[in-house]
């Protein structure tokens, strides 16, 4: 059996399902997950608790060699650290998720954390998951996913995930939110989300979670098998 471990760039628009499925995927096959969309988040939150306006990029761009921003691999995820504070649960607020895709357009704030990002993928073994690993922080994985659904079922799956939370909102405003975010992340002058040529496109639309991850262990085998 190949047992060489290859380095996975997977992709795709908010509310797909990459990073829970990328977590179980690497969990199942001994790798390190590297949660990109968590340090994006991580810069987020660090902006606002230090009162900076989201649409100020120089101050914004400024802060960033203050924050110490790291990842702790778990078993089950990765824990994330700004300047030695656990903020993992804190960056999952509803003020993230409206604010994170304009805090990711900044050109600044992108090569601060790809340089980290590749950093920390050069020992092979790893899956990213975001909008531009394959094109941008891992052009050269030996295998490149592109996951996304139809914004109906996004918007649902998010809708199930915040029942009964702090985060809790309608269907309706969670389907604006993904649209939106769509939006931005395809239009973002920096690093805009796309699908790479050489990308395998895997829809979930129709599939669900561990269908979704048995799909995918399929085709990290078989690329595996053909290095």
């Amino acid at each position: 059996m190949n047992t060489k471990k290859i380095a996975i760039a997977i992709d795709g628009p908010a509310g797909a399902g990459k990073s829970s499925i990328s977590k179980v995927v690497a969990n199942e096959l001994g790798y390190l997950y590297i949660d990109t969309g968590a340090m994006y988040r991580g810069v987020t939150w660090a902006v606002l608790d230090s009162q900076i306006d989201v649409n100020d990029q120089e101050a914004v761009e400024a802060l960033l060699p203050s924050l110490n921003l790291t990842l702790e691999p778990t078993a089950s995820a990765c824990k994330v650290f700004v300047k030695g504070k656990d903020v993992t649960s804190l960056i999952r607020q509803q003020q993230i998720n409206e604010n994170v895709s304009t805090i990711a357009s900044y050109k600044g704030v992108r090569q601060y954390l790809v340089e980290r990002q590749q950093a920390m993928a050069a020992v092979g073994g790893v899956i990213l998951d975001g909008r531009d690993i394959g094109s941008v922080v891992l052009p050269d994985a030996e295998l490149k996913i592109y996951l996304t659904a139809s914004v109906d079922a996004r918007a649902k799956r998010r809708w199930l995930e915040v029942q009964g939370t702090p985060n809790e909102q309608t269907l309706d405003e969670i389907k604006k939110n993904v649209e939106s975010r769509d939006e931005m992340d395809k239009n973002r002058e920096e690093s805009p989300l796309v699908c790479v040529d050489d990308a395998v496109v895997v829809d979930s639309s129709d599939m669900n979670f561990d269908e979704t991850v048995a799909y995918m262990l399929k085709l990290i085998q078989e690329t595996i098998n053909h290095e």
